[in-house]
Protein backbone atom coordinates (compact mmCIF):
# COMPACT_ATOMS: atom_id res chain seq x y z
CA UNK A 1 0.00 0.00 0.00
CA UNK A 2 1.38 3.69 -1.01
CA UNK A 3 0.31 6.73 1.15
CA UNK A 4 1.57 10.01 -0.32
CA UNK A 5 0.08 13.55 0.54
CA UNK A 6 -0.40 16.53 -1.83
CA UNK A 7 0.90 19.98 -1.43
CA UNK A 8 -1.68 22.49 -1.96
CA UNK A 9 -2.35 26.20 -1.94
CA UNK A 10 -3.97 27.57 0.71
CA UNK A 11 -7.98 26.64 0.45
CA UNK A 12 -9.75 29.33 0.95
CA UNK A 13 -13.88 29.36 2.29
CA UNK A 14 -15.85 29.29 -0.48
CA UNK A 15 -13.70 27.72 -2.76
CA UNK A 16 -15.36 24.92 -5.14
CA UNK A 17 -13.31 21.65 -3.49
CA UNK A 18 -13.79 19.32 -6.44
CA UNK A 19 -11.96 21.74 -8.64
CA UNK A 20 -9.28 22.12 -6.30
CA UNK A 21 -8.67 18.51 -6.10
CA UNK A 22 -8.65 18.46 -10.30
CA UNK A 23 -5.58 20.83 -10.04
CA UNK A 24 -3.89 19.31 -7.98
CA UNK A 25 -4.27 15.85 -8.82
CA UNK A 26 -3.94 15.78 -12.34
CA UNK A 27 -4.48 12.05 -12.70
CA UNK A 28 -5.51 9.30 -10.71
CA UNK A 29 -5.32 5.33 -10.47
CA UNK A 30 -8.02 3.00 -11.09
CA UNK A 31 -8.43 1.59 -6.98
CA UNK A 32 -6.94 4.82 -5.63
CA UNK A 33 -8.44 6.51 -2.56
CA UNK A 34 -8.55 10.30 -2.05
CA UNK A 35 -8.31 11.80 1.16
CA UNK A 36 -9.34 15.14 2.30
CA UNK A 37 -8.91 16.89 5.49
CA UNK A 38 -12.45 17.50 6.84
CA UNK A 39 -11.41 21.44 7.11
CA UNK A 40 -11.13 21.90 3.12
CA UNK A 41 -14.32 20.12 2.85
CA UNK A 42 -15.96 21.98 5.94
CA UNK A 43 -14.64 25.57 4.13
CA UNK A 44 -16.07 24.62 0.78
CA UNK A 45 -19.67 24.23 2.58
CA UNK A 46 -19.31 27.28 4.52
CA UNK A 47 -19.35 26.04 7.91
CA UNK A 48 -17.31 28.51 9.52
CA UNK A 49 -18.15 31.04 12.64
CA UNK A 50 -16.76 33.90 14.64
CA UNK A 51 -15.18 33.14 18.23
CA UNK A 52 -17.53 35.43 19.79
CA UNK A 53 -18.75 32.39 21.81
CA UNK A 54 -17.17 29.22 21.40
CA UNK A 55 -18.80 27.45 24.49
CA UNK A 56 -22.26 27.80 22.48
CA UNK A 57 -20.91 26.66 19.21
CA UNK A 58 -18.96 23.71 21.21
CA UNK A 59 -22.96 23.08 22.84
CA UNK A 60 -24.73 23.36 19.31
CA UNK A 61 -22.37 21.12 17.49
CA UNK A 62 -22.62 18.38 19.48
CA UNK A 63 -25.21 15.93 20.75
CA UNK A 64 -23.10 15.37 23.86
CA UNK A 65 -20.69 17.24 25.94
CA UNK A 66 -18.27 17.50 28.94
CA UNK A 67 -15.49 20.32 29.67
CA UNK A 68 -12.43 18.39 31.28
CA UNK A 69 -9.94 20.56 31.40
CA UNK A 70 -10.11 25.05 30.97
CA UNK A 71 -9.38 24.77 27.00
CA UNK A 72 -11.06 21.25 26.62
CA UNK A 73 -14.09 19.68 26.13
CA UNK A 74 -15.06 15.88 25.55
CA UNK A 75 -18.01 15.37 22.89
CA UNK A 76 -19.71 12.46 21.43
CA UNK A 77 -19.49 14.17 17.98
CA UNK A 78 -16.57 16.41 17.34
CA UNK A 79 -17.10 19.94 17.67
CA UNK A 80 -14.96 23.12 16.68
CA UNK A 81 -11.77 23.84 15.36
CA UNK A 82 -9.49 26.63 15.83
CA UNK A 83 -6.14 25.74 14.32
CA UNK A 84 -5.43 26.29 10.70
CA UNK A 85 -8.38 28.81 10.48
CA UNK A 86 -7.22 31.94 10.04
CA UNK A 87 -9.14 33.21 13.22
CA UNK A 88 -12.42 31.91 12.97
CA UNK A 89 -14.07 28.66 14.27
CA UNK A 90 -14.40 26.00 11.63
CA UNK A 91 -17.15 23.66 12.30
CA UNK A 92 -17.45 19.67 10.45
CA UNK A 93 -19.06 18.97 7.38
CA UNK A 94 -22.78 19.21 8.09
CA UNK A 95 -22.97 15.20 6.47
CA UNK A 96 -19.39 14.28 5.90
CA UNK A 97 -21.17 10.55 4.24
CA UNK A 98 -23.16 12.80 2.29
CA UNK A 99 -20.14 15.53 1.44
CA UNK A 100 -18.13 12.29 0.87
CA UNK A 101 -20.60 10.65 -1.38
CA UNK A 102 -21.44 13.91 -3.45
CA UNK A 103 -17.79 14.14 -4.05
CA UNK A 104 -17.00 10.88 -5.26
CA UNK A 105 -19.78 10.88 -7.69
CA UNK A 106 -18.12 14.18 -9.43
CA UNK A 107 -14.64 12.73 -9.34
CA UNK A 108 -15.47 9.16 -10.48
CA UNK A 109 -16.77 11.15 -14.01
CA UNK A 110 -13.75 13.39 -13.93
CA UNK A 111 -11.09 11.04 -14.12
CA UNK A 112 -13.04 8.28 -16.00
CA UNK A 113 -12.65 5.53 -12.57
CA UNK A 114 -15.10 2.51 -12.12
CA UNK A 115 -13.35 2.18 -8.45
CA UNK A 116 -12.58 4.98 -6.02
CA UNK A 117 -13.11 5.64 -2.51
CA UNK A 118 -13.22 9.01 -1.08
CA UNK A 119 -12.38 9.10 3.06
CA UNK A 120 -13.35 12.65 4.59
CA UNK A 121 -10.54 12.87 7.87
CA UNK A 122 -9.89 13.92 10.83
CA UNK A 123 -7.44 14.18 14.00
CA UNK A 124 -8.58 12.30 16.88
CA UNK A 125 -7.14 11.29 20.38
CA UNK A 126 -7.34 8.07 22.56
CA UNK A 127 -7.80 7.68 26.46
CA UNK A 128 -4.10 7.48 28.10
CA UNK A 129 -2.80 7.97 24.51
CA UNK A 130 -0.05 10.59 23.49
CA UNK A 131 -1.09 12.38 20.61
CA UNK A 132 -3.62 12.24 17.71
CA UNK A 133 -4.40 9.44 15.10
CA UNK A 134 -6.61 9.83 12.28
CA UNK A 135 -10.40 8.93 11.80
CA UNK A 136 -13.16 8.83 9.52
CA UNK A 137 -15.93 11.16 9.39
CA UNK A 138 -17.50 9.74 6.76
CA UNK A 139 -16.76 7.79 3.74
CA UNK A 140 -17.89 6.65 0.63
CA UNK A 141 -17.19 3.44 -2.40
CA UNK A 142 -15.60 0.95 -0.10
CA UNK A 143 -16.61 -1.01 2.75
CA UNK A 144 -15.81 0.34 6.19
CA UNK A 145 -15.48 -2.46 8.46
CA UNK A 146 -14.10 -6.09 7.92
CA UNK A 147 -16.04 -8.32 9.85
CA UNK A 148 -14.12 -11.49 11.68
CA UNK A 149 -16.69 -12.58 13.89
CA UNK A 150 -17.96 -16.05 13.48
CA UNK A 151 -14.51 -16.88 11.15
CA UNK A 152 -12.14 -19.04 13.05
CA UNK A 153 -8.31 -17.89 14.30
CA UNK A 154 -5.00 -19.66 13.31
CA UNK A 155 -5.95 -22.19 16.15
CA UNK A 156 -9.13 -22.94 15.01
CA UNK A 157 -10.92 -20.96 17.80
CA UNK A 158 -13.97 -19.00 16.73
CA UNK A 159 -13.98 -15.04 17.13
CA UNK A 160 -16.72 -13.05 18.75
CA UNK A 161 -16.09 -9.57 18.86
CA UNK A 162 -13.03 -9.29 16.08
CA UNK A 163 -13.62 -6.39 13.72
CA UNK A 164 -10.91 -4.12 11.59
CA UNK A 165 -12.13 -0.36 11.10
CA UNK A 166 -10.71 -0.28 7.87
CA UNK A 167 -11.90 3.23 7.33
CA UNK A 168 -10.15 4.96 10.09
CA UNK A 169 -6.99 2.89 9.50
CA UNK A 170 -7.06 4.50 6.37
CA UNK A 171 -7.61 7.65 7.93
CA UNK A 172 -4.59 6.96 10.31
CA UNK A 173 -2.32 6.33 7.52
CA UNK A 174 -3.32 8.95 5.17
CA UNK A 175 -2.89 11.73 8.44
CA UNK A 176 0.71 10.67 9.20
CA UNK A 177 1.59 11.76 5.79
CA UNK A 178 -0.34 14.89 5.61
CA UNK A 179 0.82 16.11 9.05
CA UNK A 180 -1.18 18.45 11.50
CA UNK A 181 0.74 21.90 11.50
CA UNK A 182 1.85 24.28 8.60
CA UNK A 183 2.52 21.24 5.75
CA UNK A 184 -0.31 22.42 3.67
CA UNK A 185 -1.34 19.16 3.09
CA UNK A 186 -5.14 18.55 2.74
CA UNK A 187 -5.10 15.64 0.09
CA UNK A 188 -3.76 12.41 0.34
CA UNK A 189 -3.73 9.74 -2.23
CA UNK A 190 -3.44 6.15 -1.33
CA UNK A 191 -2.93 3.51 -3.32
CA UNK A 192 -3.10 -0.28 -3.32
CA UNK A 193 -5.07 -0.14 -0.15
CA UNK A 194 -6.37 -3.83 1.17
CA UNK A 195 -10.37 -3.02 0.59
CA UNK A 196 -13.47 -4.11 -1.06
CA UNK A 197 -14.91 -1.79 -2.80
CA UNK A 198 -18.96 -1.21 -2.57
CA UNK A 199 -21.03 1.24 -4.52
CA UNK A 200 -22.77 1.34 -1.52
CA UNK A 201 -21.83 3.14 1.99
CA UNK A 202 -23.47 2.39 5.38
CA UNK A 203 -22.61 4.74 7.97
CA UNK A 204 -23.99 2.38 10.49
CA UNK A 205 -21.38 -0.46 10.22
CA UNK A 206 -18.83 2.00 11.64
CA UNK A 207 -20.94 2.98 15.44
CA UNK A 208 -21.81 0.76 17.91
CA UNK A 209 -24.12 1.42 20.80
CA UNK A 210 -23.68 3.37 23.75
CA UNK A 211 -24.25 -0.06 26.13
CA UNK A 212 -21.77 -1.88 24.15
CA UNK A 213 -19.09 0.81 24.28
CA UNK A 214 -16.05 0.00 26.82
CA UNK A 215 -15.45 3.72 27.45
CA UNK A 216 -19.65 4.45 27.96
CA UNK A 217 -18.14 5.18 31.45
CA UNK A 218 -16.79 7.99 30.56
CA UNK A 219 -20.43 9.13 29.60
CA UNK A 220 -21.71 9.17 33.27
Amino acid sequence: MNVRAVRTRLFSEGDDLAMFIERHIPKMKEGSILVVASKAVALAEGRTADTTDKEKLIKQESSWRKKILPKWWLTVRPGIDESNSNGKLVLLPEDCFASAKRLRLGLLKKYGLKKLGVIITDSRVAPLRAGVTGVALGYAGFRGIRDYRGKKDIFGKKLEVTRTNVADSLATAATLVMGEGSERQPLAIIEGAPVEFSERTNPREVLIPLADDIYRGLFG
